[in-house]
């Protein structure tokens, strides 16, 4: 006879289940009692469910945050942003002498869009919007294998998280503004290497500001683990 799953057992199935199909993407805020009224159950089993993630690595606590689905695969993150850096910053660079007017205009009002997102944050619509925006941007570069291992770029970031905007909000509007500059930069005719070095100084902005919050975040659990 099978032994019939705990509550909180089923509360980690659950759970789990929506961090590895994405519905509870990196960053998500794991409200205990929002999830236990989800499930039908007091807060006690989802407590529990989540001590296990938290084990495991799959959920991380942060005083005055609470718990949060983590962020995986950082050093693949990190490699990744770094090679989409260069690949979509020479990208750009190739399709600046290419892009019109029609371009600017397009890839303004998506970030325009993006600025108006700020005031409800949604971090997944964000980074939609941000891959829409840079796609107008490097789409007319004359290489295909360049505009090919860009598209990868994406893809594999795709795969490991669904936005790093949930961890680090304030990097949104970082990003509206650079966006902009860059636009700034195209529609003054500025040299190709000039686009080039802002485009991938814009990407490794984004980088930067991960990896800070990761060094905050490993600070704040070896101080609290000291204590």
């Amino acid at each position: 006879m099978t032994q019939a799953r705990s509550k909180s057992q089923i509360a980690y199935d659950w759970i789990r289940e929506r961090i590895e199909t994405r519905q509870f993407s990196p960053g998500y805020r794991l409200v205990l009692d929002v999830l236990a009224r989800q499930l039908g159950v007091s807060t006690v089993p989802v407590r529990e469910a989540i001590r296990l993630l938290e084990a495991e690595g799959l959920v991380t606590f942060e005083r005055n945050v609470g718990a949060q689905v983590a962020f995986i695969q950082e050093q693949e993150y990190l490699h990744t942003m770094q090679t989409l850096a260069l690949v979509e910053g020479a990208a750009t660079a190739l399709s600046a002498p290419r892009i019109t007017g029609d371009h600017v205009a397009r890839a303004r009002a998506i970030n325009d869009q993006m600025a108006e997102s700020l005031k409800d944050f949604d971090p997944q619509r964000f980074t939609e919007l941000n891959l829409a925006f840079h796609t107008v941007l490097f789409e007319e570069c004359p290489n295909p294998h360049i505009v090919d291992l860009v598209h990868r770029g994406w893809k594999r970031l795709a795969v490991l998280r669904d936005s790093v905007f949930g961890f680090v909000p304030g990097r949104a509007r970082e990003s509206v503004d650079e966006h902009e500059a860059l636009l700034r930069l195209l529609e003054a005719g500025q040299t190709p290497l000039t686009i080039e070095l802002a485009a991938r100084d814009h990407r490794l902005g984004t980088l930067n500001a991960v990896l800070a919050y990761q060094a905050d975040r490993q600070r704040h659990a070896t101080s609290n683990a000291d204590r």
